[in-house]
Formats: C-alpha cells, sequence, structure tokens
C-alpha cells in the first residue's frame, strides 16, 4: 500500500476531495471526489480518476473528451483528508463547460481568467493590452512600437540586470524589468508563456 492509500482519510461516504492543479502555472483546475478504487488507480495508471456522486460510478477524466489528466504529482493535507493532485492537462481545458477550469467566474459571476503565477497574470494583462490598446498604456504604445523597439528595450533591461548584479544593489527590481520585457516580447511574438513552462518542465525531468 502507497503512503498515501494509508494516510488517506475517507469520510463516512468514503469518499475524499481532490484539489486539481496545473503542473505549469498553479492554475486550480477543478475539485472532484475520489473513493479508494479512485485513488488507487490514479496512482497505479498515472491519470486521474474520480468518483461521481451523482452517476454513483467511477469516472477516467478525459476518457471521452480526450483532455486527460496525466498525474505529475499528489500530495495529501495536514490533516489528510484533502489531496492536492498537480497534472498535465492535455488540451488545456479541465472544464466540462470548455474552459480551462472550472473556477473560470469570479464574485459577480463574470467569466475571467482563473488566478495563476504572478508572471502568468501579467502575461494576460500584457495580451488583453495588446489585443484592446489603449494610449495610456505603456505596454500598448510599445507593443504598437513592434520588434525592434521591444528588442532594443529588452537588451537595455539586460544590460541594467547585469550592472545591478555586478553592484549587489537593486537585482530583484531589474530582473523584474527584464522579465516584463522578455513577456512582451512573447506576447508580440504569439508566444504562450505555458508554451514556455512547457519547455522548462521537459528540461526539469
Amino acid at each position: 500500500m502507497t503512503p498515501v492509500l494509508e494516510a488517506a482519510r475517507f469520510d463516512r461516504d468514503g469518499l475524499i476531495p481532490a484539489v486539481v492543479q496545473d503542473v505549469l502555472d498553479g492554475t486550480v483546475l477543478m475539485v472532484a471526489w475520489m473513493n479508494r478504487e479512485a485513488l488507487q488507480r490514479t496512482l497505479e495508471r498515472g491519470e486521474t480518476w474520480f468518483w461521481s456522486r451523482s452517476r454513483q460510478e467511477l469516472w477516467h477524466k478525459g476518457a471521452t473528451s480526450g483532455h486527460l489528466q496525466k498525474v505529475r504529482d499528489l500530495r495529501y493535507d495536514c490533516d489528510s483528508d484533502v489531496l492536492l493532485v498537480t497534472v498535465e492537462q492535455q488540451g488545456d481545458i479541465a472544464c466540462h463547460l470548455g474552459e480551462r477550469s472550472c473556477f473560470h467566474r469570479d464574485e459577480f459571476g463574470s467569466y475571467s481568467l482563473p488566478p495563476a503565477d504572478t508572471l502568468s497574470q501579467v502575461f494576460r494583462v500584457i495580451e488583453e493590452r495588446k489585443a484592446h490598446p489603449s494610449p495610456d498604456s505603456y505596454t500598448s504604445r510599445l507593443l504598437e512600437k513592434g520588434s525592434n523597439a521591444i528588442l532594443k528595450k529588452l537588451g537595455e533591461e539586460t544590460a541594467e540586470v547585469v550592472m545591478a548584479a555586478k553592484d549587489g544593489e537593486r537585482v530583484a527590481e531589474e530582473v523584474a524589468d527584464l522579465w516584463y520585457h522578455t513577456l512582451v516580447l512573447l506576447a508580440h511574438a504569439n508566444v504562450d508563456i505555458l508554451d514556455v513552462y512547457r519547455v522548462l518542465q521537459q528540461r526539469r525531468r
């Protein structure tokens, strides 16, 4: 028996909630329930399985849609009564409504992007500035100037990081500027930040 199967504390119905999180940017994709068999299948097969309370049966996430979830990590909380499953989401769609995350509505009921890591959030703002330019936005103005201006600024910011590191001052601030302008370049080149994360994940393995 694996440690998680031994430690997991199922409720009176034999179930435990599982929070599913994207391995790339930490987005919470969905929450579902597992019984012991679903958890065991998830561990053995490396893809998520859940227990449907409405249908009273096991279900293999993505088996019909093709949006499988490849398990990269599985943890349990300090009380052993909630699971955190980190996955590589196939097709970038976890919600049955066709959205990336089931948590795509905000407190006002409006559709919005679910919270992710800071870089991903900044990148989505940059994409918004690209799609809907504003004359008051530095990002919009820089994008409108095109490749040469963006590359020039990126070179300047790289040099400033080097100088900051040499002087031992303002390193975090200068790196933040460099990362921001790198994200502008990605948006300009129509490269999604998740593609960069995928490359890093592949290299990490």
